[in-house]
């Protein structure tokens, strides 16, 4: 006993620490738990104390993060398969070590799931369908279309400028119909504008801190009941305000964030939305007056969660963290479906695409990544700003969604527009989802094209940073806020 003691004397604290946790572990078969996979200084302080160059020539964050993970496992094996792991993570508690726990659901959350489901999965159907549909195409036809869309993408243009508030623009987002933009500000006020001619339309006031998200219902303007929320925004108040478009007081306040709330976006539905907060969560909300309430609060991101957005079907949502992790959920579920890592910096942006499987994510290292759902990785990474990228959007041929399906109601294929495959001939309804806009904060707005991911249009805002961008339904307008407290319309010239 006093020789092993002397010879744990004569080894250094961290292998001290590492042998100790060992043998704390022997006959205790559970996953290892890497606490330093997120901070890049930590990665570098651990190559260094295991006499690794701490980066080499061209190697970014994740690759250095990949390279330890590596030369671990070469230590593991070379001691006999024992575990090697992080010094502090020796200190951290079980519940620390764990990657993943579940909480019991409430009965209202059983029953969104299965609204969610029964919603979704036709809606699924019908775009599949679309999908079949358009793959009979003939490849010189849809070469064509493509030519067409790019060759106006080169038209676009900046229409006009105008100060939107007192503080930075922080989001835009147009209606459903494209005749109304809605503008959120660091002031706390969220402004709605006539588009083309930007003259004001009502100022909405609520929030006591900065807003950062703006969300309309999916069929606002169609219905202008007072007792319809048309409009949700989000603030540095940690509070979610519902508003319709007939007074400037909220209709209704859903409290239970800790933290600023940062981004929030519509179910395609209408009936939830999701808030994303600095309080290191997202929430799923009832948004139906009357009945609002907080349905999910969802862990999973180690730092603030930036942005939340929804599959157009409803099926999934996908979040984005300052810890450079993106997350795709099932709402039916509960579960996980994918794992969006590989940015060396915070998500600002993410977006799905209209056809279902393919996200794409805006971070702080400057750069657009494109993921797919059904392979469970990154298609393309794209250069695509020289600072933040700050926000992306698919263009989308129409945002309006059809109404929610009861329970007891099949699909009805003469139904919604929504729900309705498209008539033969119209060709046009091929080109949806077929760019990108993104923001930076280089001062430039981009459009990419989805065929090979290049540069179809740049264009200056001559703003400093722009901090939103949006396309209209259509594709007629895009607008972007700036942080000189102005936003920009483009059109076709």
């Amino acid at each position: 006993m006093r020789t092993s003691q002397w010879e744990d004397r004569a080894l250094s604290v961290p292998e001290r620490r590492t042998r100790h946790f060992l043998k704390s572990l022997r006959g205790k078969r559970r996953p290892v738990r890497w606490p330093f996979q997120q901070d890049d200084g930590r990665v570098r302080a651990r190559l260094r104390q295991i006499g690794e160059p701490i980066t080499l020539f061209g190697e970014r964050a994740p690759d250095r993060r990949d390279r330890l993970k590596y030369v671990l496992s070469q230590i593991q094996a070379a001691r006999g398969g024992d575990a090697v792991v992080d010094d502090e993570s020796s200190e951290s508690s079980p519940d620390e070590r764990e990657e993943e726990f579940w909480t019991p659901g409430t009965a209202e959350l059983l029953e969104a799931r299965r609204q969610i489901a029964e919603f979704s999965l036709p809606r699924a159907r019908i775009r599949i369908a679309h999908q079949q549909e358009e793959s009979k195409l003939p490849l010189s036809r849809i070469i064509d279309l493509r030519k067409g869309v790019i060759a106006q993408l080169k038209k676009f243009s900046q229409l006009g400028s105008q100060i939107g508030d007192e503080r930075p623009i922080s989001q835009v987002r147009f209606s459903p119909d494209g005749a109304i933009l809605a503008t959120g500000s660091w002031s706390g006020g969220v402004k709605l504008w006539d588009i083309p001619s930007c003259s004001p339309k009502t100022q909405l006031r609520g929030h006591r801190d900065r807003v950062g998200g703006i969300a309309w219902h999916p069929q606002a303007t169609l219905t202008l009941s007072p007792s319809v929320a048309n409009i949700a925004s989000g603030g540095g108040d940690s509070d979610v305000h519902l508003w319709s478009m007939t007074s400037d007081a909220p209709l209704a306040t859903l409290k239970g964030h800790q933290d600023r709330v940062v981004r929030v976006a519509f179910h395609p539905s209408g009936n939830y939305l999701g808030s994303a907060s600095f309080d290191g969560t997202w929430r799923l909300w009832d948004a139906q007056i009357g009945k609002q309430r907080e349905l999910l609060l969802q862990e999973g991101h180690s730092k603030e969660v930036y942005v939340i957005q929804f599959q157009d079907d409803g099926a999934l949502a996908a979040s984005g963290g300052l810890d450079g992790i993106g997350r795709v959920w099932d709402l039916r579920t509960g579960r996980t479906a994918m794992l969006l890592d590989g940015h060396a910096q915070g998500i600002f942006g993410i977006d799905f695409s209209p056809n279902g499987f393919q996200i794409a994510t805006g971070s702080g290292d400057d750069t657009i990544r494109i993921w797919d759902i059904r392979s469970l990785r990154a298609l393309y990474t794209i250069p695509a700003h020289k600072s933040t990228v700050s926000d992306v959007h698919f263009f989308r041929r129409d945002q309006r969604a059809s109404p929610p399906i009861s329970k007891n109601e099949d699909v009805d294929m003469d139904g919604p527009t929504d729900l309705r495959p498209p008539t033969s001939g119209d060709d046009s309804r091929f080109t949806n989802g077929m760019y990108l806009a993104s923001s930076g904060y280089d001062g430039l707005v981009k459009i990419w094209s989805v065929d090979d991911w290049q540069l179809a249009r740049a264009m200056s805002t001559d703003a400093g940073k722009v901090m939103s961008v949006d396309i209209s339904p259509g594709g007629t307008y895009v607008a972007s806020g700036s942080w000189n407290r102005s936003y920009q319309l483009f059109a076709r010239e």
